[in-house]
């Protein structure tokens, strides 16, 4: 059989193809804007037909209506990252939290979880009968591969991206056909702290470098103070629209990059259709799973590289809380450790966290973290930390000089505070 016609045999109506999950399965949702809606929605309106299925499904950008209360006994969330519609259901008991790096979830897929059921979005095939998981490579990938069954969403929207991103038609099940945009999420506009962040972390950056950035206000302003450098290259967790703007002006463009040279190598994608536009059969753009991009010992290869990530708070010694307040999970580790420790193992490289100095009017330096709050970055870990007042280098500095160098870059209305907690702590003047 030719894979044209198998590809005809394998279609069924998602309700026919989610017919397939059974209770108590185990059963894993593609990634992102790569998430495959039109099959979740067949899930959720066949819900009478399940008993307690866990659903494993990383950064939810649909509706999540599979949390909801009324739910509760079809369904069980299981994830290492919450999200809007997610926390909810963590924080009432209808859910788990599962504390990984980002690296590590393809392999607690091959190793632990062992998935039922892999429901995914993919492009159309190419003429060889081969579909690409565009977007959402990730876990995403990994996980439909070592899923008893795989049930794909085939959109004509979802870009047909390179690297090792690809499955074939006769590996696939259930084919399900639903043509419909990914999800759009606009770039921010942002505010004169969020510029003055961007600018600081930016004068961190030197010709050559190779960068890791996220998705966010702080990434955006990193990518806008970054245009005045020169052969930049792209080795990330994920990259937005910011990304392709110093991309098709050529000040990224990989070719000092001493690993995957010419390429930007990512793991998942978010943004706009230029974003997805410009992905689509680019083989300057390499696709891979998440336990390639984002392991340390891999990512690490790339010299010069600068990761820069998000935080909650930091404590005077450097500890740095990213997915909790207090007692309340928010979100997860994500791959921030993954590429903090691969660019402190890079040669060149160098560690950053970036954040506004306060959160509606309080401080983001600290002297203790919240209590209940877990540590995500180490106070090892951490090189740099940047607000809108400076940048404070952490990394061979004791105690003393971490604790200084962090109230410096504190907001000045908390500062006083600070000095007071400092002078206790330290048995001398600020």
């Amino acid at each position: 059989m030719n894979w044209q016609n198998e590809y005809k045999s394998k279609l069924v109506s998602a309700d026919e193809a989610v017919k397939h999950i059974k209770s108590g399965n185990k059963v894993v949702f593609g990634h992102a804007v790569g998430e495959p809606v039109a099959l979740i929605d067949a899930v959720v309106r066949n819900a009478d037909a399940y008993e307690h299925v866990e659903i494993f499904h990383m950064v939810a950008m649909g509706k999540s209506e599979y949390c909801k209360p009324e739910y509760e006994k079809n369904f069980w969330h299981n994830t290492i990252f919450l999200g809007g519609t997610t926390r909810q259901a963590i924080a009432e008991g209808r859910g788990d939290y599962t504390p990984l790096f980002f690296y590590e979830y393809p392999d607690y897929f091959r190793t632990r979880v062992r998935p039922d059921v892999a429901l995914f979005q993919l492009s159309p095939p190419n003429e060889h009968g081969y579909c690409s998981f565009g977007v959402s490579v990730d876990y995403t990938k990994p996980a439909a591969e070592c899923s008893k069954i795989k049930i794909a969403q085939i959109n004509k929207f979802m870009p047909y991206t390179y690297g090792d991103s690809f499955i074939h038609i006769s590996d696939l099940d259930y084919i399900v056909e639903h043509d419909a945009p990914l999800i759009d999420l606009h770039p921010m506009v942002l505010s004169e702290v969020e510029k003055a962040i961007g600018k600081n972390v930016a004068s961190l950056a030197r010709d050559g470098d190779c960068l890791q950035l996220g998705i966010g206000a702080i990434p955006d302003a990193v990518l806008a103070g970054l245009s005045d450098k020169n052969d930049l290259g792209l080795h990330t967790e994920m990259f937005s629209d910011g990304a392709v703007d110093l991309l098709q002006k050529g000040v990224i463009n990989n070719r000092k990059k001493n690993f995957h040279p010419g390429r930007s190598v990512a793991s998942f994608l978010m943004g706009t259709r230029k974003l997805y536009e410009y992905v689509n059969n680019n083989p300057t753009v390499e696709m891979c799973p998440v336990d390639y991009v984002n392991d340390p010992r891999i990512a690490c290869q790339n010299d010069n590289l600068i990761s820069v990530n998000a935080c909650v708070q930091v404590d005077l010694m450097g500890q740095v809380v990213s997915d909790s307040i207090g007692y309340r999970q928010i979100s997860g580790t994500g791959g921030q450790v993954d590429f903090v420790r691969a660019a402190n193992m890079s040669k060149g490289g160098r560690s950053i966290i970036a954040m506004p100095s306060v959160t509606k009017g309080i401080s983001k330096i600290v002297p203790l973290i919240d209590e209940g709050a877990a540590v995500t970055t180490s106070r090892n870990d951490v090189n740099y930390v940047v607000t809108e007042y400076g940048i404070a280098e952490l990394k061979g500095k004791t105690l003393r000089e971490r604790a200084r160098a962090l109230i410096a870059i504190a907001h000045p209305d908390f500062r006083t505070g600070l000095i007071s907690v400092f002078e206790k702590r330290f048995h001398c003047t600020f």
